[in-house]
Parts: C-alpha cells; structure tokens; sequence
C-alpha cells in the first residue's frame, strides 16, 4: 500500500498544521467559562471530518457539551469500525509550570509540547488523517463511524443516554479508540486491559469559621490536621488499603501471568530518572508494572484548606477538602467501592468534626480479549508498521466508557494508543512525539485492511 506512505509523506506538514489548529483552542470541559470553546472545538472536529471525506456529519447537543459524529458507509456487507475519541482536555492547571503556554502549541526536541497533544486531540485525530488517507487512495475497505465526544475528562456523563437514543446509529463491528500509550517506539505494545475508576471528593468541617490559631488551637480540632489524619490511615505500612472489604473482588492473577508480564521491558532506573525521584512507592509484593496495571490503588489529587496566600497567617481553618481517586481492577465495581470508601471514611472521623463525602464519577475496568479478530487486526497492523509484534500489556489509566460500550452497543474495544507513559498526561508541559503521531497516521489504515480480511 505504498500510495498511502506517498499521500502521507507529501500531507505531513498539513497534518500537523491541522492538529496545531486543534491545540489552540482550549477546550477545557470542567470549567464552564469555556464552554463556548468546547463547542467551537467540536465544529472544528466536525470540519475536519467533513474535509476528510465523511458523508454525514453533525455536532449532537447533550444535556453537556457537544458529541460529533460523523460516518462513510461504503458496503453493508462490509465490516464497520466505529472510532472513538474525545477533544475535550483537562485544565491546564498549575500555569506556572508550563515552559510555554499550554494552548500556544510549541514544537521542541521532536515533541508537540500543548494541553491535549496527546491526551486525546493528537490520538483521535490520527484516525481522521487515516480515514483521509484512505479516501483520497481509494482504499477504504471498512464502513467507517466516527464518534468524538466533549466530556471524556469529566466522566463522560451524558454519553451513556447518547449511546442508549443512538444504538441503531451506533451499530458497529468493534470499537477501536487510541487514548492509550505505548511501552516505546522500540518496544510497541498494545493494550489488553484497562483500569476502572470511583473518583470522591471529601470535605472536613470543624467550627463554623476561621479561627486564631493562638487563642483556639490545642482547644478545637483542626479540620486540616484531621483531614490529613484520615488520609494517611487509608494505607497501612505496607501500602495495603485499608477500607475492609476493597480487595474482596480483587481478581488476582496466576503466577504464570505475573511471569509474562515481568519480561515487559522496562528500566527501573530509567524511570526514576525519568520522574526526578529518589525511589519508587505502592503496595509491598509487587513490582511497578504490577502496581500501575494489575492492582489497584487510591491516590490523593488534591487537597486543600485554610490560608494558602503569600506571607503569613495564623488561622485554625474551618474546613479542609480533597480529592480521591481509586483505580480499580476486574473484578471490582466502581459503585460498590464508592459505597465501601464513604462508609469508611465517615466511620474514622472524629466526633470533634463532621465529614461529607461527594461520589463525582467512576468507570470499571476492562479487560481485552487477545484472540478476537479486530485485536489480532491491530496487532498485525503494528507489527507492519514498526517491524516486530507489540506486546499485550495492561493499562493504568481509565477509559470508563469502554464498558460502556460492551454493556449498551454489546461491542468490544481495541485499545491502539500511540501515547507513552512520558508524555505528561493532566501535567504542565504535556506533549506528544511527532514520530508517533505521524506513525499512528500510517499504521491505523493497515487495521482496516487487515480487519477486512
């Protein structure tokens, strides 16, 4: 398929000056001040698809922001891939951090340094150069459906309505996304598996208002030394989670799948270099790939309380907040270890305070199967491309729509992400390799050929 190396080699530098166009505006879902440019966004996406040769198009209102859909449906008979995608991206938050202006695209060292580079607009809109490539070769083999939604960073909430009212459009053969990563671009893999998610907020109150911390402290409790109590017990010295009954649908894995999944390349050292520290953390018993993939963890995104200004200020805080996300992995359910976490955490507090614990949003893990025709498609469409055959491993992050998927359009997803675990991912200075953006761009054809056989 050489003509379609030539159409990409003579379109590249159009390919990325789209994606750049993409970049610029800030489509930040979480925060509703740019809500008018999520929607600018989504008409964006809904251009591009257009100008790559989709016959129907449209920006779909929700109850949220918007969800682009678009199609090319060549032959009935013929397979149907539905692509899935989202052009919302997290907030660009802490600014300061950023070596450049996170919506001010920059290219340095190879790498397009941008908030949603490659989390998720570089990834998504891959596919959409793909699909052109394709159409402009005449070689598309598959009907193709593209669904790119606005609220993926937020928990995807109205998707689940827009799949159940949309299910006869929707109808597919397999859903492939790329919002996943690669162990490298010497070592391709390709995901098996994702975690599943119950993200919580909790807020600690204590008297009804700031106080002198001289003239009331050692008298009232402290919301923030409580708050900072609660968290530090929710591990014991093992970095065991303590809520009872967290692990009980744990599905542990053999001692022959531990052993496969310890020849997955990887340099400790590398990646401690990699972070700027000293040592690496979790749960004793396990490695670091066994506890960023197969076991599950509770982490703190952000806490807060009390006098955070310049200079000083002695107060006692009223109250003390943070944010709590636990990955989960099969067989745990998102609602049952939301449950299990407030009924804790309620439990351990103090009467000297009162505690109010907030469930935002929550996915469940996922678990590709490696024998299906459409993963053993992305396999060999990666093994084409990059020379050698990926490795099946299993992701850290969360997808919670994927079992969604299964669950309403009863179709399985394949997980080809084209992202590396560096690429700052909801961190300043986010960024995506142009060699894998540009690699995704040919690879994702093969897929389809090989999906069509």
């Amino acid at each position: 398929m050489q003509d379609w190396k030539s159409y990409q080699e003579a379109n590249q530098e159009r390919f990325l000056n789209e994606l750049l166009d993409l970049l610029r505006i800030p489509s930040i879902s979480a925060d509703s001040k740019y809500s008018g440019d999520v929607k600018k966004c989504a008409e964006q996406v809904k251009l591009r698809l257009q100008e790559a040769g989709a016959d129907h198009v449209e920006v779909c209102a929700t109850a949220g922001h918007p969800i682009v859909y678009g199609e090319k449906l060549i032959d009935s008979k013929l397979p149907t891939v539905l692509v899935y995608g989202h052009y919302d991206v997290q907030p660009a938050d802490p600014i300061d951090l950023w070596h450049s202006p996170p919506f001010e695209p920059v290219i340095k060292d190879g790498k397009i340094y941008a908030r949603g580079s490659a989390d998720d607009k570089g990834q998504f809109y891959m596919h959409v150069k793909a699909f052109e490539t394709m159409m402009a070769t005449n070689t598309l083999c598959c009907n193709i459906k593209f669904m790119i939604e606005g609220e993926e960073e937020v928990g995807s909430v109205n998707l689940g309505k827009f799949l159940e009212d949309n299910k006869e459009k929707l109808k597919a053969d397999v859903v492939l996304v790329s919002d996943t990563s690669m162990i490298s671009m010497e070592n391709p893999s390709l995901e098996a598996g994702l975690r599943g998610l119950a993200y919580m907020e909790v807020e600690v109150v204590g008297p009804n208002k700031d106080l002198h911390s001289g003239v009331y402290g050692g008298a009232v409790a402290n919301p923030a030394t409580i708050l900072a109590k609660l968290i530090a017990s929710l591990h014991d010295e093992n970095n065991h989670i303590t809520i009872p009954g967290f692990y009980d649908e744990v599905l542990e894995l053999s001692a022959e799948e531990r052993a496969a999944m310890a020849k997955t390349p990887f340099d400790l050292e590398e990646y401690k270099r990699e972070l700027g520290i000293n040592d690496v953390w979790g749960e004793a018993g396990y490695s670091t790939i066994e506890r960023t993939g197969i076991r599950p963890t509770l982490e703190v995104n952000g806490i807060w309380s009390g006098y955070t200004g310049e200079g000083a200020k002695t107060v006692l805080p009223s109250k003390a907040n943070a944010k709590i996300s636990m990955r989960l992995v099969p067989n745990q359910k998102s609602k049952v270890i939301a449950q299990l976490f407030q009924k804790h955490f309620e439990s351990i507090a103090p009467k000297s305070v009162v505690v109010k614990v907030t469930e935002h949003h929550g996915g469940e893990p996922v678990v590709t199967p490696t024998d299906s025709k459409a993963y053993k498609a992305a396999h060999q469409a990666i093994e084409t491309t990059f020379g050698k055959a990926p490795i099946p491993t299993r992701g850290g992050g969360s997808i919670p729509i994927i079992a969604l998927f299964e669950r309403v359009l009863g179709l399985k997803t394949v997980l080809m992400g084209f992202g590396l675990d560096t690429d700052a991912l909801h961190s300043p200075n986010e960024h995506y390799h142009l060699k894998n953006y540009y690699k995704g761009i040919e690879t994702i054809p093969y897929f389809y050929k090989y999906f069509a056989q």
